[in-house]
């Protein structure tokens, strides 16, 4: 079963995951800007999910973690928690 782990950042609003996305593009610390803006309680360890499994999590979040490009920002991704920013750190 196909495994990995990422770091994301879970804001409200698509302007907000954006901007963040510009402030990272630009080579800000993407743990620092977690445990600012994120929502999700993992914005407290720097937005670190560790490891899970292909289908744990919901449908949009798992397509980009298991097809997207790895250690680049991917996002803003709409689900129904908000818009998440992730980098998939690795995957198997």
């Amino acid at each position: 079963m196909a495994i990995a782990s990422a770091c994301h950042i879970l804001v409200k609003t698509k302007a907000e995951a954006e901007s963040i996305k510009v402030r990272l593009d630009k080579g800000e610390d993407f743990h620092k800007l977690a445990k600012q803006y994120s929502t999700c309680p993992s914005g407290k360890k720097g937005g670190d999910l560790g490891e899970f499994h292909k289908g744990d999590m919901v449908p949009a979040f798992d397509k980009a973690v298991f097809s997207g490009p790895l250690l680049k920002i991917q996002g803003p991704i709409k689900t129904q928690f908000g818009y998440h920013l992730i980098k998939v750190l690795y995957r198997s």
